[in-house]
């Protein structure tokens, strides 16, 4: 019901979908270009139509009440960052004790232009040993999709190009804000 409900309000919208994605239980899903606070909703409201259950990582206190029931609900994840806590371990952790599992996140990490993507989702991937897909709200052609699966290598320069070719006609919300494609530099 909530999938065609979904699905049904994404067309009203405007908005088309398509999905090229294998049939597996596990992977990291990589949501791109991330420029606007309507990403979010947007993008539960895709993988709601689209018919994927995604988990997400946030902070652990936005899980307190009042709000803390909803965003578990949605998918939320909490994540401890102080006292010595390892969110990559814990995100391995899920994902070695779940059966199913789709984390989904966004890498650029803000809404705003920067000049690398943070790499925490590609040392997931590998610690957990499961294979990145990369989704998309393309605002320009009202698209939202996924595809492009592959299993992440020791070589994240080679990686990248993967991603970036994938990701190089998908247009943010505000195409002035998309980040550059790249890891930090040194």
């Amino acid at each position: 019901m909530l999938k065609r409900l979904s699905y049904w309000l994404l067309t009203k919208l405007g908005w088309t979908i398509h999905v090229d994605s294998p049939e597996i239980d596990k992977f990291v899903a990589i949501a791109a270009p991330h420029t606007s606070n309507w990403d979010f909703p947007l993008g539960i409201l895709g993988a709601k139509a689209i018919g994927v259950k995604i988990h997400w990582m946030g902070k652990h206190s936005m899980f307190r009440w009042p709000y803390g029931w909803f965003f578990r609900m949605i998918g939320g994840t909490s994540i401890r960052r102080n006292g010595g806590q390892n969110y990559m371990q814990q995100m391995t952790d899920l994902f070695n004790n779940s059966e199913r599992l789709v984390l989904a996140l966004a890498p650029e990490g803000t809404r705003s232009k920067t000049d690398h993507w943070k790499t925490g989702f590609h040392s997931i991937a590998r610690a957990a040993n499961v294979p990145i897909l990369m989704a998309y709200l393309d605002y320009g052609k009202k698209q939202v999709g996924m595809g492009g699966m592959f299993y992440p290598s020791e070589d994240i320069e080679a990686d990248f190009n993967l991603i970036r070719e994938y990701y190089k006609d998908r247009r943010g919300k505000n195409p002035e804000n998309e980040s550059l494609i790249q890891v930090r530099k040194k």
